[in-house]
């Protein structure tokens, strides 16, 4: 974990524009690099937060505001709202992406592409551009249906005739050019962002009322078969809550790790007992059923399993599941999953026991799972080091 960071405001141009961003840059050199990039009418001080936590991982992170693309008042970019396109927003990127591989701290060959929304779209465009100069991408509910959007008349919220495309076009906080809408009317998103052949981690909201999470779905089916994993958080929107958010980045940082997700398991919580109570100390066991849909295995959980949670003066002390699924492994052969997580200095760190030849390497592996919670379950995705996939971490 790195603590001394630098945070510095920078700037590059493109095209006479003065593209403005700040740095978030940890101790030493040759640091792997991250460029996050804000959703439309957005801004780059929505992304300090993500910014700081990569750099505290070792990465030297970036955010800016894309010129003319940030709601009136709030970006820091030049260029009016009415000249910005997800074309012009891809050559700002690219701007920031030549600034950052030409600093002495940056490792150039190591440099990952995150964005949000329409930064999500706009990160895909750029890596597909400019494929051999992206070691990894990470694309938050990539807003892939703007130009589905632009076809309907109907780009950001607003609504207009696509037979007589205004010259502004009104879309609430920010007024947009006919530009915008002349860039992406004709574009095929899926058959743009394909040409990238590197890492791909996709994460969307089951609940994303702005941006379909099936925009994602057809996204994962576009790359290449095993090159892209689409991560659905249930119940998330068209952002994240501060506990999405925290389970969201500990995803992040499992995947930059290089870490496949080789478990995911959906709980249900049926109940719970108080199991033993004595003074300020009590014991409670938080009862569950759910089942396992993922690539390695398939299968439920059998009665039985419980999450035996210990408290003293209502405070969360430790946390303790236990539970055994039945089903599947991925060569059809039928076997059993005996799982033991706990939270071991604020990381969750899964035991596994299983009967299956095909999964025995689970059995020694060192583990880590992230928690999703939501509406009376959560998900639990487990992670384990895959030989021979990419590691941009330091």
């Amino acid at each position: 974990m790195h603590t001394n960071i630098a945070a510095h405001d920078f700037s590059c141009t493109r095209d006479g524009l003065t593209v403005r961003g700040r740095s978030f840059i940890p101790e030493g050199d040759h640091l792997p690099a991250i460029i996050v990039s804000h959703g439309f009418s957005g801004n780059s001080r929505d992304l300090f937060d993500y910014c700081q936590s990569f750099a505290s991982w070792g990465y030297a992170a970036f955010c800016f505001d894309f010129c003319g693309g940030s709601a009136p008042g709030q970006g820091t970019s030049d260029g009016a709202t009415t000249e910005m396109s997800v074309l012009t927003e891809c050559e700002d990127l690219m701007a920031v992406m030549d600034y950052v591989k030409g600093l002495d701290a940056v490792d150039a060959d190591k440099v990952t592409l995150m964005g949000f929304s329409q930064g999500g779209f706009v990160s895909a465009l750029a890596a597909a551009g400019r494929p051999s100069e992206v070691e990894a991408l990470i694309l938050v509910y990539p807003a892939l249906c703007i130009p589905d959007d632009a076809r309907r008349g109907a780009l950001a919220g607003s609504s207009y005739d696509v037979n007589h495309v205004p010259e502004v076009i009104d879309c609430g906080n920010m007024r947009i050019g006919k530009k915008y809408h002349e860039a992406v009317v004709e574009m095929d998103p899926y058959e743009q962002i394909v040409s990238y052949k590197g890492p791909v981690l996709l994460m969307h909201g089951t609940d994303d009322q702005l941006v379909n999470y099936t925009y994602s779905v057809k996204a994962q089916e576009a790359y290449a078969p095993g090159q892209c994993h689409l991560q659905l958080i249930q119940e998330a929107g068209h952002s994240f809550t501060a506990n999405q958010s925290e389970s969201a980045l500990a995803a992040v940082q499992q995947f930059l790790l290089g870490k496949k997700e080789i478990l995911t398991i959906h709980v249900q919580i049926t109940g719970q007992e108080l199991r033993k109570e004595e003074g300020p100390r009590r014991q409670i066991a938080v009862l569950f059923t759910g089942n396992s849909d993922s690539r390695y295995f398939k299968g439920d959980i059998i009665p039985g399993a419980e999450d035996l949670q210990e408290y003293t003066d209502d405070q969360l002390v430790s946390m303790r599941a236990d539970y055994t699924l039945e089903g599947t492994a991925y060569t059809g052969e039928e076997c059993r999953i005996h799982i033991i997580n706990r939270n071991v200095n604020g990381e969750w760190k899964p035991a596994i026991e299983t009967d299956s030849k095909a999964l025995a390497f689970l059995n020694q592996e060192d583990l880590t799972a992230v928690l999703e919670g939501y509406t009376n379950g959560l998900t639990v995705r487990i992670y384990s080091a895959v030989p021979g996939t990419f590691s941009a971490s330091r």
